[in-house]
């Protein structure tokens, strides 16, 4: 059996992918995928493995966790979604590493199912606007307090990801850019499910839905019905395109909290986080989707 863990990151796709894939769960059974309902496992998944401590799961455990998110018998691959499994949203960023403890994490998540085929999916985002988005969502009053052990300028995905391949090394890590999502969702959601890179899905445009105005997007319907692409790069192009002239301004105009953070300082992150993806391409073991 196949088993993806989607593990976030935080204030990425805020369960989108998900509940995008539930809406293909009836067709994907059909394929032997099985799309459990968050709900039905998230609890459980985590009350085994604070009981397992890091300890491979015995049969009788895996298949409780199975039977909790109502995998049919014989299902060749599951996919388990958790935005929040690896850690609390305060303890994402701590000095200079993104997610301390993905190696603890991401070897009990494995050692869930000893003898499946074990993958992880993760949607990146730049540090620049996850850490005040984190701040935004937690108890906390003071950014200057948030932040007080982070070093922002520091902070590196690939460094994680190969903090976590080295913890995980026959899992192979797909992952791909919190700000690439509206050109790539498609193929996201398919490398998710496992399904074959053209298979129909519902909710391909889900994303693109929220963010265009919604004569663009009706537009841009007609459009991709008039004038199929004859590939994805195409379909994307075009996506582009359409999303650049119709985007909601109140999507694109986020409004976040950084005092004491200069313009230059957002600036350095997020130019270290688009040249930290060339980092990312060479890891061993990790696939990077990108427009």
């Amino acid at each position: 059996m196949q088993v993806v863990f989607h593990i976030g990151a935080p204030c990425t796709d805020d369960d989108r992918l998900i509940k995008s894939l539930l809406r293909n769960r009836e067709a994907l059974a059909r394929d032997g995928i099985a799309i459990p309902t968050p709900a039905q496992y998230r609890g459980v998944i985590s009350d085994t493995m604070r009981a397992l401590a890091g300890a491979p799961a015995p049969l009788e455990m895996q298949d409780a966790i199975l039977e909790a998110a109502q995998v049919p018998d014989g299902a060749a691959r599951v996919v388990f979604s958790d935005a929040k499994i690896v850690t609390i949203p305060r303890l994402v960023m701590i000095g200079p590493q993104i997610w301390p403890k993905i190696e603890r994490k991401a070897r009990n998540l494995r050692n869930l199912f000893p003898e499946a085929e074990v993958e992880f999916f993760v949607g990146m985002r730049d540090p620049a606007t996850l850490i005040p988005t984190l701040f935004k969502g937690s108890r906390f009053t003071d950014f200057a307090e948030f932040t007080d052990d982070m070093q922002p300028l520091a902070l590196a995905w690939s460094e994680m990801l190969m903090r976590m391949r080295a913890a995980v090394p026959d899992s192979p890590v797909t992952v791909w850019c919190n700000e690439d999502t509206p050109l790539i969702w498609g193929e996201v959601l398919r490398e998710m499910a496992g399904c074959n890179p053209t298979a129909p899905l519902a909710g391909v445009d889900d994303l693109l839905e929220e963010l265009m105005e919604p004569k663009g997007f009706k537009r841009l319907q007609e459009y991709l019905e008039k004038n199929p692409p004859e590939n994805e790069m195409l379909r994307r192009r075009v996506t582009a395109a359409f999303l650049d002239k119709y985007v909601r301004d109140d999507m694109i105009e986020e409004e976040l909290d950084t005092p004491g953070w200069s313009p230059e300082m957002l600036e350095a992150m997020t130019d270290a986080y688009e040249d930290d993806m060339d980092a990312v391409a060479r890891i061993p073991g990790v696939t990077l989707i990108t427009p």
